[in-house]
């Protein structure tokens, strides 16, 4: 092989290098074929890597000695390192993305776009629009669904819609399901058994936190249909390129661990066109399901790895555990004074059972991610890994906090002492900030969850992320509302927990590759690392910080190839 280098000239690059902010040239390798060369020996630099960044003139060595063109697609245009969620998770999303969407916010999807519905009445007269509109026999599969807007939910309410076909309305955390008799019938689930389960109300037809995992289960064959499941990924695939993504977390690593599902992320994902890489980090659970998981971690995981990997869909050392239950559904544990209406939270699993699998993945040597929604859930992963430390010490361990939806600030100060990072969800904050204040938790609490400027004046390194869906796969949103801190009404919440468009543009780059262990490879642009470019119409530091979330975006630079969208739904 030679190598042709691509000189990709902008009107300007944030390289988040603070050693060297700012350029206007980018100078990329590729990889073409001569019969005369069929290795890569005696060059210096990898295909899809960046040689050097800069201006036209420093760079002029390089072009001197290599043959080279000159790409001026991007000349007015601003180039950023490639976007990163750190926590995503496309087979979530291909599960719902097919789904009748009915959500409190307007949701604009690759294939259509959701309008907001915001009413018990209204919720209930698009259930019935899908039911008269739904070929008969057919389930109808709804996502969004929110107490605090919709009303409460039962089995008979859904029974009064109909008692034809099953109708499922899942919850908008993904945490909870509620169903209709018709649903217990279709599905053969036997409801003597579910109602030993402590997670789930046959009565009330509610499936919530593990319990929603057996219903989920039960409804497989139609969820995890191969067709219906594969055009699911197409859409979440097109949803994170739409997102100006080059490369997301799955802390699932793959939500449903099938042999199905793995099949179809790898014909849909796991392909060289895919202009996105997705690191995989299961949940640590998985490993009390045999002897190995048990007796080692790490080489479980390792195994996993080495069975369910490639270089799209990719493992390092990092696992997921869990404390408590979904924000959304209100499950979070919290410390006093509680939820208003004195409703208790969910842990998701015993929280002995957490430290005993934290402590396995920590004497592993893994990295270690926590899903914690409310200040109780936050505490106990502060207390084991203050335990973790004590008896085992580690540098560098990078212990991450995941979503952080309600803390306080000593929580913050207490893990920034030990050494632990944060990525955190504030989509949280403009969604849920009113309601949760006005019905759920107070003010104080709810214009402050999602602490992130804390977080950053602790010197914490916070990334954001979107959970998708429960968040949209778009990290110019959540820069926007961890700048200005809007709710949905347009309430500033809790002003002094901003963040500068800058520290924001850190946590959708170079802080989440720090979060996933990957800022040798990709975060900034520099020479030697991937060449990964998100590339805007605008400039975020430029625009008024209210205007972030609307700045366009062309498209990505994958590994040095560019892949403009093809398709923006209007």
């Amino acid at each position: 092989m030679t190598r042709m280098l691509t000189v990709y000239p902008a009107r300007q690059i944030h390289t988040m290098n603070p050693s060297l902010p700012n350029a206007t040239a980018a100078v990329v390798s590729h990889s073409a074929r001569s019969p005369e060369q069929d290795d890569l020996s005696g060059h210096p630099f990898g295909s899809g890597e960046i040689v050097e960044v800069g201006t036209m003139d420093s760079v002029q060595p390089w072009l001197d000695a290599y043959p080279h063109q000159i790409d001026t697609t991007f000349a007015d245009k601003v180039l950023f390192p490639g976007f990163i969620d750190p926590h995503l998770h496309p087979s979530l999303a291909a599960t719902l993305l097919p789904m009748n969407f009915i959500t409190a916010m307007e949701w604009v999807l690759p294939d259509r776009t959701a309008p907001a519905t915001t009413s018990h009445e209204a919720f209930l007269d698009e259930l019935r629009r899908l039911d008269r509109e739904t070929p008969a026999g057919e389930p109808v599969f709804t996502w969004g669904y929110h107490e605090l807007w919709h009303g409460s939910m039962s089995r008979q309410l859904l029974d009064s819609i109909t008692t034809d076909r099953p109708v499922i309305v899942w919850q908008r955390s993904f945490h909870e399901i509620f169903v209709n008799s018709a649903t217990f019938t279709y599905f053969e689930i036997d409801e003597q058994r579910m109602d030993k389960h402590p997670q789930v109300d046959v009565a009330a037809g509610r499936f919530f936190e593990s319990g929603m995992g057996v219903g989920a289960a039960a409804m497989s064959s139609y969820i995890m249909d191969p067709n219906r499941f594969r055009h699911g990924l197409e859409l979440a695939k097109a949803a994170v390129h739409q997102g100006g993504h080059t490369t997301i977390g799955d802390l699932t690593g793959s939500q449903f661990d099938s042999d199905t599902e793995w099949a179809s992320l790898h014909e849909v994902i796991g392909t060289d066109t895919t202009p996105f890489r997705v690191q995989m980090i299961p949940m640590g659970a998985r490993s009390l399901k045999d002897d190995l998981g048990r007796e080692d971690p790490g080489a479980w995981l390792q195994q996993v790895a080495d069975s369910r990997g490639s270089d799209r869909l990719y493992y390092r050392n990092n696992v997921k555990l869990f404390t408590d239950g979904g924000f959304y559904a209100q499950l979070m544990r919290l410390k006093s004074p509680g939820f208003i209406d004195g409703h208790q939270g969910e842990w998701m699993i015993a929280p002995e059972q957490f430290e005993s699998l934290a402590r396995g993945f920590w004497n592993a040597g893994c990295q270690i991610h926590v899903h914690c929604t409310g200040d109780m859930g936050f505490e106990l992963a502060l207390d084991v890994l203050g335990k973790l430390q004590w008896e085992r010490p580690r540098f560098d361990h990078r212990f991450t906090i995941e979503h952080m939806g309600i803390s306080s600030p000593e929580q913050v100060r207490r893990l920034a002492k030990l050494g632990g990072l944060v990525s955190a969800n504030v989509y949280y904050l403009h969604e849920l900030g009113d309601a949760y204040w006005k019905h759920s938790i107070g003010h104080e609490r709810a214009s402050q969850m999602s602490r992130i400027g804390t977080s950053v004046r602790e010197g914490i390194p916070t990334a954001l992320h979107s959970d998708f869906t429960m968040a949209p796969a778009k990290p110019l949103t959540s820069a926007w509302v961890a700048v200005n801190r809007l709710s949905e009404s347009g309430e500033v919440l809790a002003p002094d927990e901003r963040i500068s468009v800058h520290q924001a543009m850190k946590a959708i780059t170079c802080d989440a590759a720090y979060v996933l262990g990957m800022e040798h490879r990709i975060g900034t642009i520099r020479a030697g690392k991937s060449a990964d470019f998100t590339v805007l119409e605008a400039d975020p530091y430029l625009e008024p910080p209210e205007a972030l979330k609307d700045i366009p975006i062309w498209g990505t630079v994958f590994e040095g190839t560019p892949h403009q969208i093809a398709h923006r739904h209007q």
